[in-house]
């Protein structure tokens, strides 16, 4: 069966919103990442770059929390007149998930980032991608592609890597990262953007 859906993790520095973007080009899909963090600040009632930052940053969940408190969330499915309350750090975590699922319902996309891939799990029509590579060459690839120094980078990558495992925590409840939780992992140590790209659109045709 032919996938509908991609969801392509990336590290930072590994290349992945470029074969993401290549891979929804090629294929005819939707590229999403910023609709998700759209929606979700729509239905908070906070900005989109509150929303961005609070992925990374566990404290300011509080602030979303409070306007939850005041945002009424319809829940997935909802049709009728009532509205759900949300004002739990766990409700403000469900409902990326839910919103996960409900762009990935459309079908024809590719989803980045938002460990998109662990609450769509088992769905069908769906490839499940990682796109990776080591610290060091994912390190040096920063620097060329910015203004930081080698030390500069090697941090950045290590505090990105460190935001997302507390994020497959925070969210899915994930304690370590694991290559079965993919179907396709990519390393672009070896790897150049464009084979990846028609790796990852050849293993969506089955």
């Amino acid at each position: 069966m032919a996938c509908q859906v991609v969801t392509i993790s990336r590290c930072l520095g590994a290349g992945g919103e470029e074969i993401a973007r290549a891979v929804a080009q090629e294929l005819g899909f939707r590229y999403t990442d910023e609709e998700i963090i759209v929606r979700a600040a729509r239905e908070t009632g906070v900005s989109p770059e509150l929303v961005a930052e609070a992925e990374h940053t566990p404290g300011l969940i509080t602030r979303i929390l409070e306007n939850m408190a005041r945002t009424p969330l319809a829940p997935e499915g909802w049709s009728g007149a009532a509205m759900m309350p949300a004002n739990t750090k766990t409700d403000y975590e469900s409902l990326i998930a839910r919103i996960v699922r409900e762009v990935a319902k459309g079908g024809n996309v590719v989803i980045v980032a938002h460990g998109a891939s662990i609450p769509l799990a088992g769905m069908s029509g769906l490839l499940r991608v990682l796109v990776t590579g080591s610290e060091g060459v994912r390190a040096e690839r920063l620097a060329l592609e910015t203004e930081l120094d080698a030390s500069e980078a090697r941090k950045a990558i290590a505090e990105s890597d460190r935001q997302r495992r507390d994020y497959l925590r925070r969210f899915y409840d994930v304690p370590q990262e694991l290559p079965t939780h993919y179907d396709l992992v990519l390393n672009t140590d070896a790897l150049a953007a464009p084979l990846a790209t028609q790796l990852v659109v050849s293993a969506t045709k089955g």
